[in-house]
């Protein structure tokens, strides 16, 4: 297969010091799908990816509309210099005068147990914050799945979780290293990029060893 990257995204080397905000996903989601992606810039899609980016077409499309006092805004460009972040806000939602940003991400399925979609939308208001120097206390998440949206409330612990993806992510991405892979069905069965990690064969692999040296413990070394 190919190396490529994944729709929208921006390559990265080891030089560069901004990180796109959808590789926080990547890193809390799994450690060694963000290095498959964002060190051996490998892609590949199936299904599941393939539904996500076209509701993420369809909530970019449209640009700018205003009913009321709300003005919405999409596809919307963010960065930070102080976090080293940049990435894409499907929507931004203007609220009052003085405008107040408040940021919407689309995602396809349903609310998760871990907290990498939280994260992602957490960075987006980080970026807003600097960019319009002021305090955004929540978001929202909109899940296709079940068509609701999650109001995500920008609290001190989610801001510190971020703040550690973005550090441990670097840190892996300037090193070069590419994680073990850690089997998961729940995880792994459904991820694009299964073929390409192959969590099952090496997982089973590094058993090897450990049966080796089970086996000389308890028998001797053979003559």
């Amino acid at each position: 297969m190919t190396p490529t990257c994944p729709p929208g995204s921006k390559l990265l080397s080891p030089g560069e010091h901004s990180l796109p905000i959808s590789a926080l996903q990547h890193w809390l989601f799994c450690p060694r799908q963000f290095a498959l992606i964002h060190v051996e810039r490998l892609w590949a899609e199936n299904r599941l990816t393939a539904e996500g980016r076209v509701l993420h077409e369809r909530a970019d499309a449209g640009g700018a509309e205003r009913r009321g006092v709300l003005k919405t805004l999409r596809a919307v460009q963010v960065s930070s210099v102080r976090l080293g972040l940049h990435g894409v806000a499907d929507v931004v939602e203007l609220h009052g005068h003085p405008p107040q940003p408040r940021p919407v991400e689309y995602k396809r399925g349903r609310p998760k147990s871990h907290r990498a979609d939280e994260v992602q939308l957490c960075a987006q208001a980080f970026c807003l914050e600097e960019m319009f120097a002021c305090k955004i206390p929540e978001g929202a998440l909109f899940y296709g799945q079940n068509r609701r949206r999650k109001i995500i409330a920008f609290d001190a612990d989610l801001r510190a979780l971020m703040e550690q993806a973005i550090t441990d992510a670097r840190a892996v991405l300037e090193s070069g290293h590419l994680p073990a892979p850690k089997y998961d069905p729940r995880r792994c069965d459904a991820c694009s990029l299964r073929e390409l990690c192959r969590p099952v064969q090496l997982t089973n692999n590094r058993d090897v060893p450990r049966w080796l040296a089970r086996m000389v413990t308890s028998t001797g070394v053979p003559e």
